[in-house]
């Protein structure tokens, strides 16, 4: 593995809290030390369990972290809102909630609302492959909603107890950390809470590149289809290019990005 952080993550404690297990390996990584269970009860909960990366952006801008969520996730977010300000996008936002008559869908849209206005940011950007590397080299971890089923090759799942069924069963999603490259194998190291996993060895594993673009695009599916970039907040007379570590901090940009 050329390009590897040194990130660690735990064990989820269920099968709905890998969005908090993954916080939580972020936070630890830039040496925020908080008890999982702290970060698990804290972190909103869906009725159903799980959260979404909104929820989890949230908690990171509470504790004084800069947010940036990269989405591709088109049940929400309009491809033409890219240059919007936060407020115009926040009044779309709230007018499209109120179109929706699933509940899950306007919660999703009110969960974005009430991360834009703590002061976190939505970004658009084509999803490539240098873009990934671009936030690993600089040493930032990125958690990622995406597609399990696609990410492990496996059946489609149903009911609380999560049954495979791959003619009844619907795609499930998960979060995990991406915290590594190769590029010259087109694989990335990820930090995955998922314990024990259908489909990899141990808590990191190596996966194709082309696999992960193509799970993290398929989380639209389960209102995931983004990438949560959590950075040291920077301080006034703090140089800006480097965070509390001593790293070099990932740049945020707003419309389409390097192919």
């Amino acid at each position: 593995m050329k390009q590897r952080l040194e990130l660690d993550i735990l064990p989820q404690p269920d099968d709905t809290t890998c969005g908090p297990t993954c916080l939580h390996a972020v936070y630890k990584y830039y040496n925020d030390r908080l008890p999982l269970e702290k970060v698990v009860r804290e972190v909103e909960r869906l009725e159903h369990g799980g959260t979404y990366a909104a929820y989890l952006a949230l908690h990171a801008l509470q504790r004084g972290y800069d947010a940036t969520l990269y989405t591709w996730n088109l049940q929400v977010f309009d491809p033409t809102w890219a240059d919007l300000s936060t407020r115009d996008m926040a009044a779309r936002l709230e007018a499209r909630s109120k179109l929706k008559s699933h509940a899950h869908l306007r919660r999703a849209h009110q969960a974005y609302l009430d991360f834009l206005r703590a002061g976190g940011e939505v970004a658009f950007e084509d999803l490539t492959t240098r873009m990934i590397r671009k936030f690993l080299n600089r040493g930032t971890p990125i958690i990622s909603g995406l597609s399990s089923t696609y990410l492990y090759q496996t059946m489609r799942e149903m009911g609380h107890d999560l049954r495979d069924d791959d003619i009844r069963g619907d795609p499930q999603g998960h979060f995990v950390v991406l915290c590594g490259y190769d590029k010259e194998d087109r694989t990335v190291l990820v930090a995955d809470p998922m314990h024990p996993n259908p489909a990899f060895q141990g808590l990191q594993y190596v996966v194709d590149i082309d696999r992960l673009v193509c799970s993290i695009l398929l989380g639209i599916l389960t209102h995931d289809a983004d990438m949560l970039v959590i950075e040291t907040r920077t301080e006034e007379g703090e140089d800006s290019d480097v965070d509390s570590r001593g790293r070099a901090r990932a740049g945020k940009s707003r419309g389409k990005g390097e192919a």
